[in-house]
């Protein structure tokens, strides 16, 4: 791939993000409040978790069922299909039954989910334009890396240690998103590169 590619990438890249500015705004402004409300209804935040993870777990494990009963029905592979659904089934089901064991799962699961999505966005600054906040977007990444280790670190602190390190990843990571999600904003009216025309709101 040659220079001149990876600054066309660059370029056009930078311009659909400061295009598409408010989506980013909107990531950090429900980040924020996520963060406030796990800042002071703690147990709340926990309790929600589990009521998402445990609703999400039955409700894709009945589809995977269907969807099982569906394909023998017409003589196609179901086996992976029956088998993920109980699975589901029986995650949902330990979710309600035993909410301590499903809280460390989930820490986990919240643990890599933050690493994957911050190496994704870190990733992605490094190809963002300086002038559109590359800065923003690679702490935000780096910040949700951090977090995710810290969670694989130790999993097993306390419900209310968790939503302080919920709150404050999402305070952080929202806070970051805003200021890019506003420096795109402003760059979107202005030519970021010799040639390009300003374009309006």
């Amino acid at each position: 791939m040659t220079t001149e590619t990876l600054g066309y990438d660059a370029d056009a890249m930078s311009a659909l993000l400061a295009k598409n500015w408010w989506a980013i705004a909107l990531r950090g402004v429900f980040a924020i409040l996520f963060g406030i409300i796990a800042l002071l209804l703690p147990g709340a935040a926990i309790a929600g978790l589990l009521i998402v993870f445990a609703v999400y777990m039955l409700v894709d494990g009945v589809f995977a069922i269907v969807a099982g009963v569906r394909a023998a029905a017409h003589h196609e592979r179901w086996g992976m299909l029956i088998l993920e659904g109980v699975a589901d089934l029986i995650a949902g089901a330990i979710a309600i039954v035993w909410p301590v064991l499903t809280v460390l799962a989930v820490v986990m699961l919240m643990g890599a989910w933050a690493i994957v999505t911050g190496a994704l966005l870190f990733a992605a600054g490094l190809r963002l334009h300086i002038a559109h906040g590359r800065w923003l977007m690679l702490l935000g990444g780096a910040i949700s890396v951090v977090w995710g280790v810290l969670l694989l670190l130790w999993p097993l602190v306390g419900a209310l240690v968790l939503t302080w390190w919920m709150a404050g990843y999402a305070l952080f990571f929202g806070g970051a998103l805003l200021a890019l999600a506003f420096r795109l904003r402003s760059r979107h009216t202005r030519p970021s590169w010799p040639g390009a025309q300003p374009r309006g709101i």
